[in-house]
C-alpha cells in the first residue's frame, strides 16, 4: 500500500495473490493448458486453439508464457497479438484469470500471451521496469534480467511460429505490468503498435519511442496501492491525470482534452490531434479500487483490500476497440 513499510509488503503481496487466484476461479473455462513448443514455421497449419504454456531461454534466463490461441483460429491467417503482463508479486496464471481476455481473444479473433517476470516476490514475480524501484521500494538486483529485452525477444519467436500480423502486436498489463507496459510503449515503439496500462500508466524518463504511440489506460479513483491522485510508493509520485498529459505532449497532442462520460459512468479523457494519427485515452472509473474493470468478480475479503470492483466499462473490449483502430503504421 502506499508509503508501506518494507515489512508490511509480503503480507500485502499474499492478499494481492490471494484476489487474483480468486479472479482465477471466477473466469470462464479455458482448455487445459499443456507445456509446448511454437510451430518451426509461421502459418503453417499445424499451430490449433487453445491455451498452452511456454517455456524459454531468453538471455541465459529460464522464462514462462501463457499463450492462448483463439477459437477459429486456422494457422493461415494473420491475427493480432496482445501481451498481457501481470502485476508486481503475481504470475502469468493469475493474470489469465484476473484480466479474463481469453474470452475477449475468442471473441474477436486474437492471440493473446501471458509472459511471466523473472525478480522473485513472495509466491510471484516482479517485472524489471528500468531505473524504477519494486515494489516496496527496493531495487531490483543488479543480475535481473532486461524485461524489455525479453518482450522484445519473447514477440520474435511468437512470430517465428504462430500466423501474426506483424502491424498489430499490442501490450497492456496491470498493475506493475502496467508500468512495464508503459516502459514498453517507449523502447518497443517499432513494434509495438499501441498500449493499454490499467492502473499503472506512467511516462518513462526518458522516452525514446521513435513514433507517437496510441495510449489507452484505465484507473479507479479508489485505488489503494496506486493512486489516482499520485504520491504513493517511490515509483508513483505523480497523479494519473498528469501522466496522460505527459503522453499526450509526448505525442503532439493537442493540449486542451475532451471529456465525456460512459453509460455506466466512467469518465473517458481524450487528447487528439496528436501526431500520425495518435490518441491519448484515459478512462477514470470512479469509486473502483485496484482492478481490472470489468474483469471476473472477487470476493468480499479481496475487494477490502483492493478497493471497490465496478463495471463502469468493460477494459478488455474498450481496449481492443482501440486496438483494433491503431495498427503500426
Amino acid at each position: 500500500m502506499p508509503g508501506a513499510a518494507r515489512g508490511v509488503r509480503p503480507a500485502f503481496i499474499l492478499l494481492l495473490n490471494t484476489a487474483l487466484l480468486a479472479g482465477c476461479r471466477g473466469a470462464s473455462a479455458a482448455p487445459t493448458a499443456v507445456a509446448t513448443g511454437l510451430p518451426a514455421t509461421p502459418c503453417s497449419r499445424t499451430a490449433a486453439p487453445g491455451t498452452f504454456h511456454l517455456s524459454l531461454q531468453i538471455g541465459g534466463v529460464p522464462r514462462t508464457v501463457i499463450v492462448h490461441i483463439p477459437a477459429g483460429y486456422t494457422d493461415r491467417q494473420h491475427v493480432p497479438l496482445v501481451l498481457n503482463l501481470h502485476g508486481s508479486g503475481s504470475t502469468a496464471a493469475q493474470e489469465e484469470g484476473f484480466s479474463g481476455m481469453d474470452r475477449a481473444a475468442d471473441t474477436d479473433g486474437f492471440i493473446v500471451a501471458y509472459p511471466q517476470g523473472a525478480i522473485p516476490s513472495g509466491s510471484g514475480f516482479d517485472w524489471n521496469v528500468p531505473g524504477q524501484p519494486l515494489f516496496g521500494g527496493a531495487i531490483p538486483p543488479a543480475t535481473a534480467a532486461n524485461d524489455v529485452t525479453f518482450i522484445g525477444d519473447l514477440i520474435e519467436r511468437l512470430e517465428t511460429g504462430l500466423c501474426i500480423d506483424t502491424t498489430r502486436v499490442y501490450a497492456t498489463g496491470f498493475s506493475g505490468g502496467a508500468r512495464m507496459t508503459s516502459q514498453l510503449g517507449c523502447d518497443l515503439s517499432g513494434v509495438i503498435a499501441a498500449i493499454a496500462p490499467v492502473s499503472g500508466l506512467r511516462l518513462p524518463a526518458p522516452c525514446d519511442s521513435s513514433r507517437a504511440v496510441p495510449v489507452v489506460s484505465f484507473h479507479g479513483t479508489k485505488d489503494p496501492v496506486d493512486p489516482y491522485g499520485g504520491n504513493g510508493q517511490a515509483y508513483w509520485t505523480y497523479s494519473v491525470q498528469d501522466a496522460a498529459r505527459r503522453w499526450a505532449a509526448h505525442d503532439g497532442c493537442a493540449p486542451s482534452p475532451e471529456s465525456s462520460r460512459t453509460s455506466g459512468g466512467a469518465e473517458v479523457t481524450l487528447y487528439a490531434g496528436c501526431a500520425s494519427g495518435s490518441t491519448v485515452e484515459l478512462y477514470t472509473i470512479p469509486g473502483e479500487g485496484h482492478e481490472w474493470p470489468g474483469g471476473p468478480p472477487l470476493p468480499a475479503v479481496d475487494t477490502g483490500v483492493l478497493g471497490p470492483q465496478s463495471d463502469a466499462v468493460n477494459a478488455d473490449a474498450v481496449m481492443w476497440q482501440f486496438f483494433s483502430a491503431h495498427p503500426l503504421p
